[in-house]
């Protein structure tokens, strides 16, 4: 098939070269062109804009930051609306609001475009293998003549509903993730100031009930204070953003998330957004230090 791809950070990179590899002719942009590189030297073919992209393109993926950017790079100026032909499908990987994903699918079928919200949970190292598990939202008929397509991108695909469905699930998904990475940090603060050592406690903690991939991973990078970038902060903060702004629309009451959205925003107020999420545990050690 022929591919457009938009979006080519740290997820969209590797994800792009896998549907390059399996031997799609891939059409890319991005508004700095040093990211289409590894693209092109893989043999994909570099355009002027958007717009350009969906002219060349059956489908289109994107993978970027915020929902108001994917509105830009969709119906902007030189945007992908202005180059679809009827007929051709949108495949937004991006993180962003449900009801975000549901206006630009609906705005899209007016010119005869099929959108799926499908963003992904398994991080750089899932898109690196491939691994990713797909939340699809959007019409069945749309995602069964991509499937082939996300099936060279992710181990798990489910097709939770219509337009939005994807989204909403994604926002699960980080409401349970991300509240685990609290927790683990608070555990292992407690247990530091308690008087036993973070490290052996993680170890007792992940032969039990507790034990988890999150204990693994993020309790690791916490005891060993790395906390470089796997995921910035700052696209946790952005999500539960997000995720609370759809709970005030329909009146859900999210007690453990509005708690962890409080301590995303007072990591971000100490200027660790760049920095991995397990850097919640500098903020419990910030707030006893304070005292």
């Amino acid at each position: 098939m022929q591919l457009g791809f938009i979006g080519l950070g740290v997820m969209g990179r590797p994800m792009a070269l896998h549907l390059r590899r399996a031997g799609h002719p891939v059409a890319v942009w991005a508004r700095h062109s040093a990211s289409c590189r590894p693209l092109l030297e893989a043999g994909a073919v570099s355009c002027g804009s958007a717009a350009a992209v969906a002219r060349r393109s059956q489908v289109v993926f994107t993978v970027i930051t915020a929902g108001s950017d994917v509105e830009q790079v969709t119906f902007g100026a030189d945007g992908l609306a202005e180059g679809f032909a009827a007929g051709s499908i949108l495949v937004d990987m991006s993180t962003i609001a449900p009801e975000m994903a549901r206006s630009l699918a609906q705005r899209l079928s007016l010119h005869g475009v099929d959108m799926l919200d499908a963003p992904v949970s398994g991080g750089e190292q899932g898109a690196i293998a491939a691994t990713l598990a797909i939340m699809v939202g959007g019409q069945a008929t749309a995602l069964e003549r991509v499937r082939p397509l996300l099936e060279l991108l992710g181990r798990k695909i489910v097709h939770v509903g219509d337009s939005g469905a994807g989204q909403v699930a994604k926002a699960c998904n980080q409401m349970v993730m991300v509240a685990a990475i609290q927790a683990v940090a608070e555990a292992l603060h407690f247990s530091r100031t308690a008087g036993a050592d973070p490290v052996r406690v993680r170890q007792a903690l992940a032969g039990g009930s507790a034990g988890s991939r999150v204990l693994e991973v993020m309790g690791r990078k916490m005891v060993e204070r790395d906390f470089d970038a796997g995921v910035e902060a700052r696209l946790h903060h952005k999500d539960y953003a997000a995720v609370i702004a759809e709970a005030h629309r329909l009146g859900v009451p999210l007690p453990v998330s509005g708690q962890v959205g409080q301590q995303l925003n007072a990591l971000m107020a100490m200027g660790w957004g760049s920095s991995d999420t397990a850097t919640l545990l500098r903020v419990l050690e910030a707030g006893r230090q304070s005292r």
